[in-house]
């Protein structure tokens, strides 16, 4: 099976997103909490905070092992998904805490699955250069 997954670049790739996803998920996660429920930081801060080491750690961990680039020359466009993704996590943050009255840990647990299919796709547009599945041009 995982021979058929390395015969297709991109769906190999998106394999190891998801796997490498579920680490930086639970390393964001438990930043969050952390922040939120340790040192007492208001979720807006542990957001922020959580993000700054969040994206330290991802760029590592995706250049790394899926995507396979080297150095820090995509470091910029890779910071600027992430500016993205934590605007788009805060936004649909406060419509579920300040609309909807749920809890702050509980509505980031309920972001965790949508911003990592938006996080696949940005990253991979900023270490790559091209969206994900995208037919190579010739």
């Amino acid at each position: 099976m995982i021979t058929a997954f390395r015969s297709r670049p991109d769906l190999w790739r998106f394999v190891k997103f998801l796997f490498v996803g579920v680490l930086n998920t639970a390393f964001g996660f438990l930043a969050y909490a952390f922040f939120l429920r340790v040192v007492h930081l208001p979720w807006q801060w542990a957001l922020a905070v959580s993000y700054i080491f969040g994206v330290l750690w991802n760029f590592m961990t995706h250049g790394k092992i899926v995507f396979l680039t080297q150095g820090l020359r995509r470091l910029p466009l890779y910071i600027l998904a992430y500016v993205a993704i934590y605007t788009t996590n805060k936004l649909a943050l406060y419509v579920l805490i300040d609309d909807f009255g749920i809890s702050d840990l509980w509505a980031q647990a309920i972001m965790v699955l949508p911003m990592a299919m938006v996080a696949f796709v940005l990253v991979s547009l900023a270490l790559t250069g091209r969206l994900p599945f995208a037919k190579r041009s010739s």
